[in-house]
């Protein structure tokens, strides 16, 4: 199912927590909306859902305008970050629920129901606890049923509302594996709101970054994370640094001196500078490059995260190299340059 949302605008009294998102879901597609809180991700979910009705704007599903539709006519399945199980019910009672409940026309045989509910048991590896109740599972497993309960109604679009966010890290990252394969299994449009960078860019298709209720980037994870286009998915995807300087004859300069970095047909002006801390390399002598004095050193996995204050105004910056090459640095003392950066303008 083709899911578009068609310049959507809503408002909580007088606040704007959506304005003007246009987005295309494709058939089939896992998409992560990701962005920090207030961002509007969850409040353009629950449109998508049914939960929350559009100032302005429209909601399409294929061609049918679903704007005005209930959550049960948009066939939604929708999983929420605290599960959401009855806690009277079994596990297969749980899944089996919103076939029960369907209308006498819709309703499938009770023998139909059940074996759906036995399948997707099995689909999200849970053979054997049928008769356990949520309280008797772990966080991972109360989760595994609260999807297979939203599968279980066969829905146009699966919706899931940061899903793995009340577990710890290494269920959550054990979780997003198999919701993945999942997925590819199940094929369903699905849309997931995350505030985890590691989650969305390790899980979805594209990835839709969001900030202060509009979208600032729609992309593959390479694409956003190797090409952010404005200031603001650069900070906030993965690491990054930021310097003012000056555009001057097609060079880069950071305070009174260019650093090396040739900005073509640019004019010139004031800039800013973002570079990631893996981008640069070390640089022998003084000319040409940016230099600082090693404020931290902290072992980072298999690197070492080194701060530097540089320039007049000592900016911090971080940069990132090998422990062999960290140690075989000058320890009060580093000239680099940036190897991958992007300048921006009126920032």
């Amino acid at each position: 199912m083709e899911v578009r949302v068609e310049n959507l605008r809503k408002e909580f009294g007088r606040f704007p927590a959506l304005v003007d998102v246009t987005l295309d879901i494709h058939s089939g597609e896992l998409i992560a909306l990701l962005g920090p809180s207030g961002s509007g991700k969850t409040t353009l979910l629950r449109l998508i859902a049914g939960l929350e009705s559009p100032t302005e704007g429209m909601i399409l599903f294929g061609t049918e305008d679903a704007s005005k539709k209930t959550v049960q006519e948009r066939n939604i399945g929708f999983v929420f970050q605290h599960y959401a199980l009855f806690r009277h019910m079994t596990v297969l009672d749980n899944i089996a629920f919103g076939l029960k409940v369907r209308p006498s026309k819709k309703r499938p045989p009770a023998d139909e129901i059940r074996r759906r509910a036995i399948d997707l048991i099995e689909l999200v590896q849970l053979a054997g606890l049928e008769r356990r109740y949520p309280a008797q599972l772990s966080g991972g497993q109360r989760q595994r049923v609260a999807l297979a309960r939203a599968m279980a109604v066969e829905p146009s679009v699966l919706l899931l509302d940061e899903p793995f966010g009340a577990l710890d890290a290494q269920v959550r990252k054990e979780l997003r594996r198999w919701l993945r394969e999942i997925h590819d299994r199940t094929g369903y449009t699905t849309v997931f709101v995350t505030h985890d960078q590691e989650e969305a860019l390790e899980l979805a298709d594209r990835v839709v970054v969001m900030s202060k209720g509009v979208i600032e980037q729609v992309g593959t994870s390479d694409e956003i994370y190797d090409h952010p286009v404005s200031p603001f998915v650069y900070g906030f995807i993965g690491q990054s640094n930021c310097l003012s300087v000056k555009l001057a004859a097609n060079e880069v300069w950071f305070e009174d001196r260019p650093i090396g970095l040739r900005a073509a047909n640019e004019p010139d002006g004031s800039a800013t500078l973002y570079f990631r801390p893996h981008d640069v390399e070390l640089i022998e002598g003084s000319g040409g490059c940016l230099a600082g004095r090693v404020t931290a050193s902290r072992r980072v996995a298999g690197t070492r995260h080194l701060e530097l204050e540089i320039g007049k105004e000592r900016s911090s910056v971080e940069i990132e190299l090998s422990p062999e090459r960290a140690s075989s640095a000058d320890r009060t003392r580093i000239a680099f340059r940036p190897t991958k950066w992007k300048l921006f303008r009126g920032e």
